[in-house]
């Protein structure tokens, strides 16, 4: 199997809700892609990735703390 890649424009209406591991919402917004989270940084309207389609698993991603996830919804 190969890659699938997605290039998704949310126009201003991009929606992000992180839940800590005790299921608790702790940011969460309705407007920018979040910068510095490894979605789609260059735009900030479009969410980019690419998908191993043997394993489901996203290519290349690089892993963020809780913190850099907090500050990049807050500041979306």
């Amino acid at each position: 199997m190969g890659k699938l890649s997605l290039c998704a424009k949310c126009s201003d209406l991009c929606s992000c809700v992180y839940e800590n591991d005790k299921g608790e919402v702790v940011a969460e917004s309705d407007s920018y892609v979040p910068k510095g989270i490894n979605i789609g940084d260059q735009y900030g309207d479009y969410v980019e990735m690419e998908i191993d389609m043997q394993t489901g698993q996203i290519l290349n991603w690089k892993a963020v703390s809780e913190a850099q996830i907090i500050k990049a919804i807050k500041a979306a």
